[in-house]
Order: structure tokens, then C-alpha cells, then sequence
């Protein structure tokens, strides 16, 4: 018995420690592992950062959301007018806050805009600070938009106050659907 038969030698209950290609491990799909690439149309990079860091896009996110069947379903779990009163107050307590998150993204932004203008136009980089300036102006005039949607909020008018109305037209819209299932269906 030579020193290498130990490996080619069976088993005693019949096994041999060679695979069998019937046996063999199936293969494994490469997408288990490997993501691919998506092919498709993805959102341009300076609206996905703007949304993620507090940019306008945030503020027109909460200003797009569906306040009417917030407000019906409010209603159907407290039918109360006072519960309404307390969410529109709640609603325009949280209008004011990302008003603010995204004034305060852009006075920040603005502020770190200038400093990089500065810098570079004092080593010459013209090209560089033209596009920085383009960016200072498109943050400003976001800015102005946001501050035109909180005065028209603060006067209960405009796109902010849209949120209002939503919300209470679906409130009443749950108490008329309370009424009319409790009241109105009763057959005398």
C-alpha cells in the first residue's frame, strides 16, 4: 500500500470520496450574488439630492401628498370637530417646519456657494465659478419660491392652504359617510 492509495481507496460502507457529476452541486444563478446594473431612466442627480438633503423637492413631496383620505379616514376613527381643528393646526405646524428645513438647506447651501466662489475666482478658475454662480442662482431663486408658498400659507391662500382644504374636505366627506351609513340607511 503506497502512501497515496489512502485517497483512492473506498470507504468501508461503500462510499469513495469521489463526486459523481449527477451529485454535483447545482449551479447558482449569478443575479444571487450579482446585482446588475438598472438599464432604465433614472431621476437626474441634482433633483435625487436635492430631495434627500432638504431641497425644494422635499417641501413640494409633502405639499403633493393625499390629504383628502387622510382626512376621511381621521374622521371615520374620531367624528369629532375638534379632532379636525387639531389636525389642520397639526398640518400647518408641519407645513411651517419643512418650510423652514428647506429655507435652512438653502441659506446654508448659499452661504458654502459663496465661499467656493470666493476661493476659486482668486485662483482663476472662471469656468468653475461661472457654474457656481449658475448653482447660486437657481438655489436663490428657490428660495424665493419657498418663502412666496409661506406668505401665501400664512394668508391661508396658495398651494400651502391646498393642503388645508384637502384635508378638511375629506374630513367632512368621512362624516357625511358616518352619516349616511348610520342614519341615512336606517329604514323606518
Amino acid at each position: 500500500m503506497g502512501l497515496f492509495d489512502i485517497f483512492n481507496r473506498q470507504r468501508q460502507n461503500g462510499h469513495n470520496h469521489t463526486m459523481n457529476p449527477e451529485t454535483a452541486i447545482p449551479d447558482i444563478p449569478e443575479e444571487t450574488f450579482i446585482e446588475k446594473e438598472n438599464t432604465g431612466k433614472e431621476q437626474p442627480e441634482e433633483k435625487a439630492v436635492a430631495a434627500s438633503s432638504g431641497g425644494i423637492l422635499l417641501l413640494y413631496d409633502f405639499l403633493d401628498k393625499n390629504y383628502e383620505s387622510k382626512g376621511y379616514n381621521d374622521a371615520l376613527i374620531n367624528p369629532d370637530t375638534t379632532h379636525l381643528e387639531q389636525n389642520v393646526i397639526a398640518l400647518k405646524n408641519d407645513l411651517e417646519r419643512s418650510i423652514r428645513k428647506v429655507k435652512t438647506f438653502y441659506e446654508d447651501f448659499i452661504r458654502q456657494i459663496n465661499f467656493h466662489i470666493t476661493s476659486r475666482s482668486r485662483s482663476g478658475m472662471i469656468d468653475t465659478v461661472e457654474e457656481l454662480t449658475v448653482k447660486k442662482e437657481t438655489a436663490e431663486s428657490h428660495i424665493r419660491q419657498v418663502i412666496e408658498i409661506e406668505e401665501q400659507a400664512k394668508q391661508n391662500e396658495g398651494v400651502g392652504h391646498g393642503i388645508i382644504i384637502s384635508y378638511t374636505r375629506g374630513f367632512r366627506n368621512g362624516l357625511a359617510a358616518i352619516s349616511g351609513h348610520v342614519i341615512l340607511n336606517k329604514n323606518f
